[in-house]
């Protein structure tokens, strides 16, 4: 399929179906998560190179509270708190979260591309940053995160803006 089509696709089935999440978009059109995810508009989706990874993985540790997200097997996995710290050894990014923190061994190297994504989710403003492999699939999400009213901080939303900015020219 080319992409001038895929994008006609999403647009029609989110036109249907606005609160419709990329994933089940993608499930919809029988494609992978990345490619609709990449077919968004480019206010909605802005596509960074996987080599940036550690660089934004860097970055999000100092951002504060956040949601990060994991899709395994239609399950769904959530830790709400600051991301964590992370280095280099033996193959693998390990995530050095304290207590309550997560924790945990990335393959970063099967990270070929990272979306940053502004989509509404359950009709509030929503934005997060999405990594993904060759083969399109989710290795997991970051959503910025929201104080106890539900609102997301002011200062996420300047530096997600900052490397939409950064990186969508």
């Amino acid at each position: 399929m080319s992409t001038a089509m895929l994008k006609e696709q999403v647009q029609a089935v989110l036109e249907r179906e606005p609160a419709l999440l990329p994933s089940a978009v993608a499930a919809e059109l029988q494609v992978s998560e990345a490619q609709v995810v990449f077919a968004l508009p480019k206010a909605m989706a802005v596509r960074v190179d996987g080599s940036f990874c550690e660089q934004l993985l860097t970055e999000l540790a100092g951002w504060g509270p956040v949601t990060t997200i994991v899709h395994s097997c239609a399950s769904i996995f959530e830790v709400k708190a600051p991301f964590p710290k992370g280095k280099n050894a033996r193959g693998y990014y390990n995530l050095m979260g304290r207590e309550g923190q997560l924790h945990g061994h990335l393959r970063i190297d099967l990270v070929t591309d990272i979306a940053l994504v502004s989509k509404p989710f359950m009709g509030s403003e929503s934005h997060y940053l999405g990594f993904f492999t060759e083969q399109g699939e989710s290795i997991f999400k970051v959503y910025l995160g929201r104080d106890e009213k539900r609102q997301l901080f002011p200062e996420q939303l300047e530096k997600f803006a900052q490397l939409k900015t950064q990186y969508g020219e």
